[in-house]
């Protein structure tokens, strides 16, 4: 359970809302946690707005926790949510390339800071995701390309 769930917004004694600071970093100060500048959430909405209006493709699940499918020809997400490592082979309907997994960090000029995944000139691509990773998850599409 969200031990925050239940406080409301960082108040001052007075009981009045504090103000939203932005730190140096650009996370949020004042106690305001704003989950919206996280880089996971902003790269999300990214993703989002890049294979709207795209058809789902290319789906996959494993008959348990790991789950994968594509958004046309624009963006291919895959989650692993069971109790072991996934390593496997996919279908992305994505041109060949390298691309950069906008969950583990994101394209910055010709460089990934994250996980680079390499999609084949038959758009499959390789996948590695542990049950140790911060988050189990990846997602790459044609804006994250190098």
């Amino acid at each position: 359970q969200d031990v925050n769930d239940w406080i409301g917004p960082p108040s001052n004694s007075d009981g009045s809302t504090k103000p939203v600071t932005i730190n140096a970093d650009t996370t949020c100060g004042n106690d305001w946690v704003c989950e919206h500048r996280w880089r996971q959430i902003k790269n999300m909405v990214i993703f989002r707005n890049v294979v709207d209006g795209q058809p789902f493709s290319n789906w996959w699940d494993n008959g348990s926790n790991q789950v994968a499918f594509g958004r046309g020809n624009k963006g291919f997400i895959v989650f692993n949510n069971d109790d072991w490592n996934m390593n496997i082979h996919l279908q992305t309907g994505l041109p060949a390339g390298t691309y950069c997994d906008v969950i583990s960090g994101q394209k910055e000029g010709n460089k990934c800071t994250g996980k680079q995944v390499y999609v084949s000139g038959d758009g499959m691509a390789n996948f590695q995701i542990s049950t140790n990773a911060e988050d189990p998850f990846v997602a790459i599409h044609v804006n994250a390309k190098l």
